[in-house]
């Protein structure tokens, strides 16, 4: 199975409309707001994953290892 990559860098929206799976993910990880009805085409489209845990007060790596068992790379954005 190939993993799918998550720029950790893109809003939560684009990653979600690239992945509509990971919505549920998101939610079992510590964000329920995301499916609050308008949560995702609003605040989703600015808020990135690192944003929303640091909001949420959840560690970052442990998010990621979530979602590396459920099939996806998260990738910190490379600075040119």
């Amino acid at each position: 199975m190939e993993k799918k990559t998550l720029p950790l860098n893109e809003s939560v929206h684009a990653l979600c409309s690239r992945y509509p799976e990971l919505t549920d993910i998101l939610v079992e990880i510590g964000f329920p707001d995301i499916v609050k009805p308008g949560m995702l085409n609003t605040v989703g489209r600015l808020m990135t994953l690192p944003k929303g845990a640091m909001l949420k007060k959840l560690d970052l790596e442990q998010i990621k290892e979530h979602l590396r068992a459920k099939g996806f790379d998260p990738v910190e954005p490379i600075n040119p």
